[in-house]
């Protein structure tokens, strides 16, 4: 099978800036041959966009907030008038409020709850419904996860039982959508330092416990996680679906 994507069409949600996960699929994808849509959440974020958006030759930018129906149905009907067919939707998103990821999980609010969930979770089915009738040849949806979908991870809180519900949301998305043959897993990586991560209280003690526990004894490189995006995005990954792969240096597979 092959790794080659070109001919077809990639929309990036979540780029923030050069160190994200996002971009480092965006960058892997291009290389692939696909042509890559990034989107945006406003105006204020287009600006960052934009130079990274420039250099990828060929890649276009277009606003959306995924937490707004109207956003999404606009940015769908402008990506049909603009290519046709979509084959690939990577979805790097997720937020709670900063004072949720501190202090203790007991103490989450019902409404950074309901945010956590609506931004991380259910903005992957928004958009998954808007993009299926334009992927008419099948394709792949990929979205991110953290290991804290399923240990406790201190500080993770909110952001860890939105995680578990966006894995469950991959395998009844992959049920749905399979026979359309259209793919949907999710990638957990292990800490990075991006820009997300570093709303995590903690995350310096996070990222000194996988590089010691972890069987390959480092952290794993951002440029790791936008292969794997790749491979699952290609056609090498044909038959996987509704799935959770570790990017994580092996650190899932240790019991302490």
């Amino acid at each position: 099978m092959s790794f080659s994507l070109e001919g077809r069409v990639a929309v990036v949600f979540g780029v923030a800036n050069k160190r994200s996960i996002a971009w480092s699929i965006a960058q892997g994808l291009h290389e692939a041959g696909a042509k890559v849509v990034i989107t945006y959440q406003n105006e204020r974020l287009e600006m960052e966009a934009k130079d990274l958006i420039l250099s990828l030759p060929g890649a276009e930018g277009f606003m959306c907030d995924v937490s707004n129906d109207q956003a999404i149905e606009k940015l769908f009907a402008q990506l049909k008038e603009r290519y046709g067919k979509l084959h690939v939707i990577v979805h790097s998103v997720a937020f709670a409020p900063p004072a949720e990821l501190s202090g203790e999980f007991i103490n989450t609010t019902r409404e950074g709850f309901r945010i956590a969930h609506d931004v991380s979770v259910y903005s992957l089915i928004a958009v998954s419904r808007a993009a299926a009738p334009l992927m008419e040849d099948g394709g792949s949806i990929i979205t991110m996860s953290y290991y804290g979908a399923e240990k406790v991870v201190p500080h993770y809180n909110v952001m860890a039982v939105a995680k578990a519900a966006l894995e469950c949301t991959v395998r009844y998305l992959a049920f749905d959508l399979g026979k359309r043959k259209i793919r949907v897993n999710a990638i957990s990586a292990g800490p990075i330092k991006t820009l997300a991560a570093r709303g995590i209280s903690g995350l310096g003690d996070m990222l000194k416990a996988h590089a010691e526990r972890a069987p390959l004894q480092r952290n794993v490189d951002v440029k790791e996680v936008g292969s794997t995006g790749v491979f699952l995005a290609s056609d090498a990954s044909s038959g996987i679906t509704g799935e959770t792969i570790y990017v994580d240096c092996g650190y899932n597979v240790m019991g302490f």
